[in-house]
């Protein structure tokens, strides 16, 4: 698998919520995470963010998200995915109980890969947006 489609099915597990189980095999073990947004800047490894999404899942069921934008950076062997994330907070697991409200937030995924899995993935998200969306803040 090139870097390309290992990035896209990493993507692709990640935003479904399959956690580190259904990433993990297009990843380094040790995979990095990075993030400068407040909900999420504790966690430091691609294998809890992956667990995170999933459970991101939970109070917002319906969860999805439109890719607009899959570009492929040969020279530093790193994908940028940008994309909105659509959901409402509609079943109990949240930060409140279910508000019924909806958000749609951009964000940017930057995937570093090595050795044909992903090292290192940092996350442009905008998260007091998305909580205040959702009613959590």
């Amino acid at each position: 698998m090139d870097s390309i489609a290992t990035a896209e099915a990493f993507f692709i597990a990640c935003e479904t919520g399959k956690g580190w189980a259904g990433c993990s095999a297009y990843c380094h073990a040790d995979a990095g995470f990075a993030a400068q947004a407040d909900a999420i800047a504790s966690i430091t490894t691609l294998a809890d963010y992956a667990e995170w999404m999933k459970g991101l899942l939970v109070p917002v069921p319906d969860g999805a998200y439109h890719l607009t934008g899959f570009a492929y950076d040969a020279a530093r062997d790193t994908v940028i995915a940008s994309a909105v994330f659509t959901g409402t907070n509609s079943a109990a697991g949240g930060l409140s109980p279910p508000t019924g409200k909806a958000a749609q937030s951009d964000y940017v995924y930057v995937i570093a890969l090595e050795d044909g899995r992903v090292r290192h993935m940092t996350k442009v998200w905008n998260d007091a947006w998305a909580l205040r969306q959702l009613g959590w803040a």
